[in-house]
């Protein structure tokens, strides 16, 4: 589905985009070039109140005829800046013009050192998966864990298939995707297809179908079949913070809709609009976010999703090698699977295993 997606994605643009066709420095030229680009193909003006002629009239004076490419790349990496977008990016061979206060600007609640100390040495990997059996010392329950960084990093069925094999015995999930900032989004519908147990509307599509700023087709819905292989149908808590963005917030935004799942940790970083490359006259590349993906309620999650357990982790569980999240996942697992009843439980496994 993504594959012809991202065709029609590409074939809407094809003529949308202004691209540099001859080749030019000459700085205003790129700042115009660059102002209409994003004027006739950016998704979010009217989500985030922007007024982007208000943007050229306080920018436009700063391009001068006489500047260098540098500062010319530092005003309209400035003038991106004012979108408040991790997706728009402006690049040169010499530098990326990358807004990051999204997420730099909030607590991190992951620490890989503190993490490494509950996955110690011994975990499995499986494509972009790591994931061990955490059990708990004083009644010998186990739980699995599973942590994926990066929706870039590939994940097979069969990856799929041994991870939830080797938690068979477990009687939750928790499942990591904090500092995931994104990539395919494939992946995240191959991993979330294994938490269904029918097909579910996840959410709705828009694209641009004009140069105004409010020009866009009707949502589209998009929907999710239930995977025909092994199944995670036991209680599962995913684990969130700021930093899980792009493809990230699109599978927390999915998965928090199951009824089996609960999100714990902080926001999410959002960023929800489908990305979109261009070209300046001088070559300089350009990103953006051009068609926005609603959640399953119509509902924009450019700013990120709350999470239904808020936990933080603090000062001193920090430097003590806690991961607070960790922590409260677990045992929040244990409850959830203590009040499910010996049939309901029956039932799952059998789903899930056919036993």
């Amino acid at each position: 589905m993504k594959k012809i997606l991202i065709l029609v994605l590409s074939c809407l643009f094809l003529n949308g985009c202004e691209k540099g066709t001859t080749y030019t420095t000459s700085p205003r030229e790129n700042f115009e070039a660059l102002w209409k680009i994003l004027d006739q193909n950016y998704c979010f003006f009217g989500y985030k109140d922007i007024d982007w002629n208000d943007i050229y009239y306080k920018y436009s004076p700063l391009i001068q005829d006489t500047m260098s490419r540098f500062e010319l790349f530092d005003v309209l990496g400035d003038m991106l800046a004012e979108l408040k977008d991790g997706h728009t990016n402006l690049y040169s061979s010499f530098d990326m013009a990358r807004y990051w206060n999204w997420y730099e600007d909030y607590p991190p609640n992951y620490y890989k050192d503190i993490q490494d100390l509950y996955l110690g040495t011994d975990y499995k990997i499986a494509g972009g998966l790591k994931y061990k059996i955490l059990s708990d010392a004083n009644s010998e329950r186990k739980i699995g864990y599973a942590y994926y960084g990066s929706f870039t990093n590939g994940i097979s069925e069969s990856n799929l298939d041994y991870m939830f094999l080797h938690f068979k015995e477990c009687d939750g999930l928790i499942f990591d995707v904090r500092n995931n900032g994104g990539g395919a989004l494939t992946y995240s519908e191959r991993i979330a297809s294994r938490f269904l147990s029918e097909k579910t509307l996840t959410g709705y599509t828009q694209y641009k179908n004009g140069n105004g700023h409010d020009d866009f087709t009707e949502p589209k819905a998009q929907h999710l079949s239930p995977s025909d292989r092994i199944r995670w149908l036991r209680p599962t808590v995913l684990l969130t913070n700021r930093h899980t963005y792009s493809a990230g917030n699109d599978f927390v935004s999915v998965m928090r809709i199951l009824d089996q799942v609960t999100t714990l940790g902080d926001k999410t970083g959002g960023g929800c609009g489908l990305p979109f490359s261009s070209e300046l006259p001088n070559g300089w590349g350009v990103r953006f976010s051009a068609c926005p993906m609603y959640d399953a309620n119509k509902e924009l999650t450019e700013f990120g999703i709350e999470p239904d357990v808020k936990v933080l982790m603090d000062r001193e569980e920090i430097l003590s090698g806690k991961d607070a999240l960790i922590d409260a996942a677990f045992q929040l697992l244990l409850k959830q699977s203590d009040s499910l009843n010996v049939e309901t439980k029956s039932k799952i496994s059998s789903e899930m295993f056919g036993y």
